[in-house]
């Protein structure tokens, strides 16, 4: 399964994050815990190389807890700094990990008489949701916010106390999918606009890869026996929920769909993509 999508403007996001790095002092770094090495973005590795980055372990509760620490054990050791996150939870520990992350700079201002402020740039793939933890960490709504992918189209600066301005920027992904696993990913997870994707397809490679990682995921939830061809699991779910079209052909894409869903909404239980 071919999947590419780098839309124009990214390549403008890109373009803008570039121009604002400068002024920025700490970076936070978004991932999706369901899929973290998909989550790793070349382009903002290489934009963030030089800046103190805090990296986001965001929808952990979507996760097994062991492995996610299995994670955030393996980014600690490699020297990185990073803490797990519900994008909807109290974020007061992110803000607390900024002030921290900065503190030996904020110390030497201090020692001139000067209260500095400080400026974080927020990134991450599409739909990792940025978006909601900013809301989060502000208490009200003002980046918007969305399940598709692309949501955030321009940056915004926001205060998130009198201490701390941040950077909302929109989600990135790069020029070429090299690795077929980790378009499929992206894809799963919502990173990737569903309007060019095939979704039938889509959820065969999915319903394939979901029966190998957690095999009585699919039976739980859709009572279907999980040793069927992954066709005749799509079937199976089809024709249990009643996706049908006038004529009474199955009606795949709609079941493909409703099961991708039910996969980013946590109804297929805690699933991690990517296990250490």
């Amino acid at each position: 399964m071919n999947i590419q999508w780098f839309p124009g403007h990214m390549t403008k996001a890109v373009r803008m994050m570039e121009e604002n790095l400068s002024m920025c002092d700490v970076c936070l770094y978004v991932i999706d815990s369901r899929a973290v090495n998909s989550s790793i973005n070349p382009v903002l590795n290489k934009l963030v190389q030089n800046k103190r980055v805090i990296y986001l372990f965001n929808k952990c509760d979507l996760v097994e807890k062991t492995e996610l620490d299995k994670w955030v054990s393996k980014f600690s050791r490699e020297g990185k700094i990073c803490s797990a996150t519900v994008g909807t939870g109290d974020l007061s520990k992110i803000t607390s990990l900024i002030k921290t992350t900065y503190k030996d700079v904020l110390d030497k201002y201090l020692e001139k008489g000067v209260k500095k402020h400080v400026r974080a740039m927020i990134v991450g793939i599409p739909n990792s949701g940025k978006s909601t933890i900013i809301n989060s960490m502000r208490k009200k709504a003002s980046a918007v916010t969305g399940d598709k992918a692309g949501v955030t189209r321009g940056k915004q600066w926001l205060a998130i106390d009198s201490f701390i301005d941040l950077l909302d920027t929109p989600g990135t992904l790069w020029g070429k999918f090299e690795d077929e696993t980790v378009a499929k990913h992206l894809a799963y997870i919502g990173a990737i606009n569903d309007d060019i994707l095939d979704k039938a397809e889509l959820a065969l490679e999915f319903i394939t890869e979901i029966v190998g990682l957690y095999p009585s995921a699919l039976k739980n939830r859709y009572g279907v026996d999980e040793t069927l061809l992954p066709l005749d699991i799509l079937n199976g779910i089809a024709l249990s929920r009643g996706f049908k079209m006038r004529g009474g052909e199955v009606d795949y894409d709609r079941c493909a769909l409703a099961v991708i869903d039910d996969f980013r909404k946590g109804r297929l239980g805690k699933i991690m993509l990517e296990k250490l």
